[in-house]
């Protein structure tokens, strides 16, 4: 068995022993409620008895030990009435509730509610009815299963809370060993790519060949350089988000179809916020690809930059497939994807960069099955 598959047992096995235990605690609970429940009754009744004996006392009876029964109940509130439920007298209650006659009949309706009347026979045709409350302690101890249950909620929310923290930063380690790797392997060979580039420059090849070779190695370069910055803290410097996101731009346009027509707005003037370039271009180019692959590679698509005193927003528009309203967040998870050839990933990405890097903000502001999509990228205007 593997060290994994012990370690979801062992798991498993300490929500189930501690399952096991709450209900156990629970279940005494209940049983110790009945059984102080049911001692209440007894001291009622002989209570009740104290008061008959009184009732019917005469001089030659000894009345001691009734005095005392009577005294010794200090805590259940009670109230006496007659065969219409007229109320005759009342103890244990206070004083502000026992002087006002509605909250008074209040509290004789919730006593009906709570625990059976007691009997206190006076003459043959004349009784009493006493009807009694659980005393404190019992109302206390009423309540505890609830105040247990809540406490379990909160436990199990804050263990929840730690084994999802815990697996997340599990899965940003895992993904930024793998970034770290995957821009060190594309190093050796970039490197020897670098070296015979310049021996073809000294062979006289065609100018414009080596420019093409020239721009995609630098392009490889900036994937590289990416993968590397993915897991440490970007270094962020004053850059002008709109002619950043038009280089983006442009490199994609002249290497997509034709068949995808792209169109381009921003302010004429820079706007200057602090950011990484490299990985600001790593978010154009993903959210520009996910909305070409969503149009299947054609259609419209739009970028358009717009800012007010606070903030500057990159709207980017397609008129793909669309996206359903219950997927409007899900898009940005890791793992989810709708391609049969895709990993889920670049989405994701893209919501790391903008929310933990740059501190910004991205989701879905509006999509329409058939018709399009569009996501927004909000930045603050903070000074560094």
């Amino acid at each position: 068995m593997q060290f994994s598959e012990k370690r979801n047992i062992t798991r498993w096995f300490i929500i189930l022993a501690s399952f096991l235990i709450v209900i156990i605690i629970l279940w005494n609970t209940y049983v110790f409620f009945q059984i102080f429940k049911n001692d209440e009754r007894k001291k009622m009744e002989l209570w009740v008895s104290a008061q008959k004996t009184l009732a019917n006392a005469d001089e030659n009876t000894d009345v001691d030990l009734p005095f005392d029964i009577i005294r010794s109940n200090g805590s259940n509130p009670m109230i006496e009435v007659n065969s219409e439920e007229i109320i005759l007298n009342n103890n244990n209650i206070d004083p502000e509730i026992a002087g006002d006659s509605i909250q008074l009949r209040r509290l004789f309706e919730k006593m009906k509610s709570e625990n059976q009347p007691i009997k206190m026979a006076l003459s043959n045709n004349d009784y009493r009815l006493i009807y009694y409350g659980n005393s404190p302690l019992l109302n206390k101890l009423k309540y505890y299963p609830i105040a247990l249950v809540l406490i379990i909620i909160l436990f199990g929310a804050v263990v929840y809370n730690f084994y999802r923290a815990t697996k997340m930063a599990t899965q940003n380690k895992l993904w930024a060993g793998m970034a770290k790797e995957t821009a060190h392997q594309i190093g050796t060979p970039l490197s020897s790519l670098i070296g015979w580039l310049e021996i073809l420059k000294l062979e006289h090849i065609e100018p414009t060949t080596i420019q093409e070779i020239e721009k995609d190695i630098n392009r490889l370069q900036t994937i590289t350089d990416r993968f590397s910055k993915i897991g440490s803290e970007p270094v962020l410097e004053r850059v002008d988000i709109v002619e950043e996101t038009k280089n983006s731009f442009d490199y994609l346009q002249s290497r997509t179809s034709n068949h995808v027509d792209f169109f381009f707005k921003g302010p004429k003037y820079p706007i200057l916020i602090p950011m990484n370039p490299i990985l600001h271009s790593w978010t154009i180019e993903n959210l520009v690809k996910n909305a070409i692959d969503a149009m299947k590679g054609k259609g419209k698509l739009e970028i358009i930059i717009s800012e007010d005193k606070n903030k500057v927003r990159i709207r980017v528009t397609d008129t793909g497939k669309g996206i359903p309203k219950n997927q409007f967040n899900k898009i940005f998870e890791p793992g989810f994807t709708t391609k049969k050839r895709g990993w889920g990933l670049g989405l994701s990405l893209t919501k790391r960069i903008v929310q933990e890097y740059h501190k910004g903000n991205i989701r879905v502001i509006h999509s329409e099955i058939g018709k399009g999509t569009t996501i927004q990228v909000s930045y603050k205007k903070e000074v560094l």
